[in-house]
């Protein structure tokens, strides 16, 4: 495991994840948000994001956390594990509300220097939304890479637990 891509609805607790495998492995995590969004939530275009990215696998060892569907096979392809957070909406969208009442009018550590945390129906609806866009493409995609990677699909608090204690 040095190769380490997460995925999974917004509220599902990628980042976090992200830097407890980070400080279990001791290998360097890149959340995408911090790369990719420039101060008042000004996105990069997506030649850029590509180029961060195809940078970014070409190192030794790497976790990275973040969705970004439109790029997501530079990952998926140059990972040995790919992680999948796949929790009920009803937790991912508590966990973002939380979220953002935590984080208002401050930049959480995990995005973009001067995006300050705001209200966002929209990210909530997309959150709500993900089991039905987005959660099918992604368990495809994943049935299709785990002839080649390692790929865990966990489903509950408990089960992050789980995985955590046994690295």
């Amino acid at each position: 495991m040095k190769k380490v891509v997460l995925i999974g609805s917004g509220g599902s607790g990628k980042s976090t994840l992200a830097r407890q495998l980070s400080d279990k492995l001791k290998i360097n995590v890149y959340h995408l948000d911090v790369l990719f969004w420039k101060p008042n939530w000004v996105a990069i275009p997506k030649e850029e994001q590509r180029k961060v990215q195809n940078d970014l696998v070409k190192k030794e060892e790497w976790i990275i956390d973040g969705n970004y569907g439109g790029t997501m096979e530079i990952r998926l392809n140059a990972a040995d594990t790919i992680i999948f957070l796949d929790f009920h909406r009803i937790i991912c969208v508590y966990r973002a509300f939380k979220r953002m009442l935590r984080y208002r009018n401050k930049t959480r550590p995990d995005m973009g220097e001067g995006c300050k945390e705001r209200f966002d129906l929209d990210f909530l609806m997309w959150i709500w939304k993900y089991p039905k866009t987005k959660r099918p493409g992604i368990l495809k995609r994943l049935i299709r890479l785990s002839k080649d990677k390692e790929v865990i699909i966990l489903r509950t608090p408990k089960e992050v637990q789980r995985f955590l204690e046994k690295l």
